[in-house]
């Protein structure tokens, strides 16, 4: 990105919330939080790198009550106090703005905006062009032909000129202060007009003007054509001394007295030694990194961020010379970068617009094939062109590296390309690395780890309904994206891999787990699932049937007719009308319906009851009856998931479009949509399943002589829980008893308290302790592992799997109590649940290589949970689901026998 702004005025309060609540669990070694600091320091960097010739202005409000204070009492009342993680960092980040020779302004009595506009205003009359760098809306007020503003937090829609100001609102930057004193500002507490929302305060600024003249022609509004508008002129008059005070609220003041002019801020030199030791204090090991020519005690550890240093040579492939040169490059290079550009994200459906590859930092090329805009220029033949690419790209001794290969893998297998030499991901060496430092994909990392800010695709692209896709960009701009896809790809590797390489549990469970499965889970997802459309479709209508009949029974137990699906009205009803009790409250201190509310309240009451079962019906109709027929494959009939190894902390494999993972299996109608999932003629469905497997992992790590004896032998573990717990014998055991001993078998592994239990199995709270207490003195081993994880996990900052996966957990030494708690529950349940995870993963790679070398006539569909779904010949049934169990229970080895059950149908349901 670049520009002639001469002056970049940066909003660094806008932005300290932002950055806090975007970037989770950064923390220095002895705990103290940095995330704000990350983030607002790197935004400011970007625009230093961005805008080298520009003047960086950062404004922060200053402390205690403005002017719009004195005015309304309420303005911003709402706002809770600073967390104590945030407010900590905001001395640490003036600190490094100043060591980095930048004005800092924090002026009394006002707020940055303010500021801002004082300084902005200034510009505009001096004809400056200035860019105004904020999260915050309300400073579109501030846009004219000299100010822009631009939201570095906000890609999709960054750039904010006159232009987009009419084009966003409908209006121009002159009307922002009337729509805000219309419609009013919750996050500011500006009143605003009761009952003007968004859609009539544009309707009323369109159909009349500005506030003066709306309330100049009351009459007027009458004849407008929005909903409400006979009412409206009421409405407006008696708010009218409320909009007046909110216009005044909203406007950013532009005539500050400030000691200082716009000419007089400039910025000063740099102190490399401050900021080396600010940044060494705060363990920015990347930035120390850059000045380490000044600082002392430079870290030897981290790898040279290339940021600053490396120059681009990003070439477009137009000639079969120039690719026959690029192949000879990436057949000598030891490792390269590879990364597809497409028409879709469906990898089913998705046509290779090109591809990028990098072979050094800085170093990259693009080969446009198929972008077909008006006067493209002239590119290579596709298929002549991935003939020639087609041996590299399928060789196992030439290393490649991309950022989530699994997606690439599956557009290359469109045009027969097998993609082999998959030696590293970006995406999974950044989880397996710290799962919760930062999300992983490529934007996020390359600002994360390389301080950098890289070209998104709505930049290039658009967004919304006017996003062009890839073939229709021009190639010059797509060039540029693409290379440094593959360019960035390359640099977060040499980033990435050696802290990685410094671990080596970690390091084998990227090596032997996570990139292994990579390519299987690409191939499990172009396999698909057959489904039955047909079957879901009939269910949607004996859904909206049942769903009809729920909702008159509602209306009549309710006495009125309402909307079954508006929170509000059902608000109204249960807790006004029907005055039943209010079990817990929301944020905004309204009565909750929501649905553990819900279902407290539907053992006394019927309505509640009846609410549960039509919203249970809905979800399943909208989510999965009506949608997945939709979803299944034109050309395969088959319905394709996509699975993601870099989203659940704890290792576990998530799905969506759809997502599996969530398919209801407790009621009779949940089970139903497994109904749909068939096997084609002649083959039967496969589940086999792991049994407790968590609760085998705890005896295993715990090594209670207890747990280990009852799995050992056998035993129901359940009723052994039972029989100890109510100190009866196993034979004497009920049906409520073992309802309740399975609760705490799986409640406390995951941390659930005394409260929670009581709550779940319907006893009062001492009693559900007494069990809880009782459960620990005959399981001793379970508690004194569970003690023994806590202080581990205080120490080393991470709990581990039994392979070696971590799991970090920024907050388990926080001051806050609440959220020390709930990172203690983490640690004892995450190494239970990773390990489960990675043995399944384990156990779907040894059933894919028996599968492969031997077995055609089965094939592995599904993962969901502990559970594998395989479509199997019919003939092939028995001897495939003894060779599947046997793989699955000796995936590992622990001190209790795994147990796999396995079920076969025609369908799924049958089968589970």
């Amino acid at each position: 990105m670049s520009s002639n702004y001469s002056v970049i005025l940066v909003d660094g309060s806008s932005y300290l919330f932002r950055a806090y609540h975007a970037i989770q669990g950064l923390r220095t070694s002895d705990d103290f939080p940095t995330n704000a600091i990350r983030g607002v320091i790197s935004m400011i960097r970007a625009h230093l790198r961005d805008y080298p010739d520009a003047k960086v202005i950062v404004v922060f409000d200053a402390k205690g009550k403005t002017f719009r204070n004195d005015m309304y009492a309420e303005y911003k009342a709402n706002r809770p106090p600073m967390e104590d993680d945030l407010r900590v960092q905001i001395e640490p980040i003036h600190q490094i703005i100043e060591a980095m020779g930048l004005p800092l302004l924090v002026v009394d009595g006002v707020e940055a905006d303010d500021v801002i506009g004082t300084l902005a205003k200034e510009a505009t009359e001096a004809g400056v062009d200035t860019l105004v760098s904020t999260g915050d809306k309300d400073m579109a007020q501030l846009v004219n032909q000299h100010v822009t503003l631009i939201n570095t937090m906000d890609k999709n829609n960054p750039i904010t000129d006159p232009a987009r100001v009419e084009e966003k609102y409908g209006f121009g930057a002159d009307k922002i202060i009337d729509y805000l004193a219309l419609m009013g500002d919750s996050s500011d507490n500006i009143p605003g007009v009761a009952g003007v929302g968004q859609k009539t305060a544009v309707a009323l600024l369109q159909g009349i003007g500005d506030l003066e003249s709306i309330y100049n022609n009351l009459e007027a509004v009458r004849d407008l054509s929005f909903r409400g508008a006979k009412k409206m002129p009421e409405k407006l008059a008696d708010n009218k001394e409320m909009a007046f005070l909110s216009y005044e609220l909203a406007t950013i003041k532009t005539d500050v007295e400030l000691p200082f002019s716009l000419v007089d801020i400039q910025h000063g030199e740099p102190d490399s030694k401050k900021l080396a030791e600010l940044f060494k204090k705060f363990e920015f090991k990347t930035w120390l990194h850059e000045i380490s020519s000044d600082a002392s005690e430079p870290s030897e550890t981290v790898a040279e961020n290339k940021e600053s240093s490396v120059k681009r040579d990003y070439e477009t492939i137009l000639t079969k010379q120039q690719l026959q040169s690029w192949c000879k490059k990436l057949q000598q290079s030891e490792l390269f970068a590879v990364d597809t550009e497409t028409t879709s994200l469906n990898y089913m459906v998705a046509d290779l617009v090109g591809l990028s590859f990098a072979t050094e930092p800085g170093v990259a090329a693009y080969l446009p094939l198929t972008h077909d805009y008006l006067d493209a220029p002239e590119q290579l033949d596709r298929d002549w062109a991935l003939a020639q690419l087609k041996p590299i790209l399928e060789s196992a001794e030439i290393k490649k590296v991309g950022q989530n290969l699994k997606y690439d893998s599956s557009v290359l297998a469109r045009y027969d390309i097998a993609l082999n030499g998959i030696a590293y991901d970006t995406m999974l060496e950044s989880y397996i690395y710290n799962s919760v430092a930062s999300r992983h994909d490529m934007n996020s990392l390359a600002m994360n780890y390389l301080g950098m800010d890289t070209i998104h695709f709505e930049d290039i692209a658009g967004k919304g309904a006017k996003q062009i896709m890839f073939n229709q960009i021009d190639i010059e701009k797509a060039a540029e994206y693409a290379a440094e896809d593959a360019d960035i790809t390359l640099q977060l590797h040499q980033k990435l891999w050696p802290m990685l390489e410094q671990q080596e549990g970690p390091k084998g469970v990227f090596e032997h787990i996570e990139m292994p499965l990579l390519s299987l889970l690409s191939k499990i997802e172009r396999t698909g699932v057959y489904l039955d459309g047909q079957l879901l479709r009939e269910k949607s209508q004996t859904f909206a049937a049942r769903m009809a009949e729920l909702q008159q029974k509602a209306f009549e137990l309710a006495g009125e007719e309402f909307n079954l699906g508006s929170p509000k009205q059902l608000q109204r009803i249960l807790f006004e009308k029907l005055e039943l009790p209010v079990i817990k409250k929301t944020p905004k201190k309204q009565p909750s319906t929501a649905e553990d509310v819900l279902q407290e309240l539907a053992l006394d009451y019927p309505l509640p009851h009846v609410i549960l079962e039509y919203r249970g019906l809905s979800k399943l109709k909208s989510t999965y009856t009506d949608k997945l027929p939709e979803m299944i494959n034109h050309q395969t009939g088959r319905l394709h998931t996509s699975y993601h190894q870099a989203v659940a902390a704890t290792g576990r494999l998530s799905s969506t479009d759809p997502n599996l993972q969530n398919i209801p299996i407790k009621n009779e109608a949940g089970r139903s949509i497994r109904q749909a999932f068939i096997a084609p003629k002649g083959r039967k469905i496969l589940a086999a399943d792991y049994s407790q497997i968590e609760l085998r992992i705890m005896a295993h790590l715990s090594q209670d002589e207890g747990l280990l004896s009852a799995f050992a032998e056998g035993k129901d573990i359940h009723t052994a829980t039972a029989a100890e717990v109510f100190s009866v014998s196993a034979e004497q055991v009920t049906q409520e008893q073992r309802r309740s001993a399975k609760a705490i078998n799986f409640g406390l592994i995951y941390g659930m308290s005394a409260f929670g239990l009581a709550k779940q199995i319907g006893v009062g709270r001492e009693e559900a302790q007494h069990y809880i207490d009782t459960y620990f003195a005959r399981y001793p081993g379970v508690e004194a592992y569970m003690e023994q994880t806590k202080e581990s996990a205080r120490e080393n900052g991470y709990v581990e799997t039994l392979y070696g996966r971590r799991l970090y957990l920024p907050e388990i030494n926080a001051s806050n109590g609440m959220r020390r708690k709930g990172a203690e529950r983490t640690a004892i349940n995450a190494p239970m649940q990773g390990s489960a995870a990675d043995i399944i993963k384990l156990a779907m790679l040894s059933v894919d290589q028996w599968i492969t070398e031997s077995r055609p006539d089965c094939k592995m569909v599904m993962q969901v949970h502990d559970e594998l779904v395989f479509e199997v010949a019919e003939q092939a049934v028995e001897s495939c689901s003894s060779k599947i169990i046997e793989l699955m229970q000796s995936a590992t080895e622990i001190s209790v026998p795994l147990l796999v059950e396995a079920g076969v149908g025609d369908n799924w349901d049958e089968a589970h």
